[in-house]
């Protein structure tokens, strides 16, 4: 029975493992979540270090809780050591949010290439990064979850991930097999570990970051063509701000969403499900 004093959204003190934590996302998203009480712990590589600690800092002197660990969400080992850092740290784990991924320019195919032009191994690259990147993490961290039978992962998707988009070929491949594996994984999950154990992802629409800034404006500071097709395809007329994924991801993070598993929410301005 629902009572006026249940909160569903209530995150206070549940441990958020975030990996790409150093980015203009995984700042936004951690800082988020240390205001709502979560003890928030910060992964990303080791060339990241001042950033994820300066962010630690903040959030620190803000009275928020968090910890930065160097990590390579392809290599199990340094997985497994940070799992036993935050174990140590924080007694389990609660939320997995697998942001860690990524584009290179070769993995593409602009205007003026073909498929010819394409170059395999940066492919191979982005495609490993963008699904072995979520599936090696969600390995290690998520055995704690099982342990207590409770637990959420959140996969970060792309509008890639429900239709192809011109020239990121490499990228799009990575973004719609994760689609697949987070589906997958949700029923592998529930049927053999219970209905505590979820996984569902997001899939932001275009926001202007340090990643695709070159894909959507001209060195003046101008947009793009490509930024003017994906305007108007966007119903609400603009690109994304960061913050404006964080409700979502509350959600999906949160016993509001308890009986949700299995779903790809899209934060786009109406783009998936806008046409002629």
């Amino acid at each position: 029975m629902i009572t006026a004093m249940d909160n569903y959204f209530d995150i206070k003190d549940r441990v958020v493992v975030l990996t790409g934590a150093c980015g203009v996302l995984g700042g936004t998203i951690s800082r988020y979540f240390a205001g709502q009480g979560a003890k928030v712990v910060l992964l990303d590589l080791d060339r990241t270090r001042d950033a994820g600690e300066d962010a630690v800092a903040q959030i620190k002197a803000s009275g928020g809780e968090a910890m930065f660990l160097p990590t390579n969400v392809l290599d199990e080992e340094v997985l497994r050591s940070n799992l036993s850092d935050i174990l140590s740290a924080y007694g389990g784990i609660d939320v997995l949010l697998n942001a860690a991924g990524g584009n290179m320019s070769p993995a593409n195919v602009s205007p003026e290439q073909s498929i010819f032009d394409l170059d395999i191994e940066a492919t191979r690259k982005v495609f490993e990064l963008n699904i072995f990147g979520a599936i090696l993490p969600t390995r290690v961290f998520l055995r704690p979850m099982v342990e207590k039978g409770r637990g959420s992962i959140v996969n970060f998707c792309s509008m890639s991930s429900f239709r192809p988009l011109t020239r990121v070929a490499g990228y799009g491949m990575a973004k719609s097999a994760l689609a697949s594996w987070t589906q997958w994984l949700s029923g592998e999950l529930a049927t053999k570990f219970g209905d505590g154990l979820r996984v569902n992802a997001i899939a932001p629409g275009f926001l202007l970051t340090n990643q695709n800034r070159s894909l959507l404006t001209n060195p003046d500071g101008s947009l793009t063509d490509r930024s003017h097709k994906i305007l108007s395809h966007t119903p609400v007329g603009r690109f994304l701000e960061p913050d404006e994924l964080l409700g979502a991801l509350h959600y999906l993070a949160s016993d509001a969403s308890k009986a949700v598993t299995g779903t790809i929410v899209p934060v786009d301005g109406g783009f998936n499900a806008f046409s002629i």
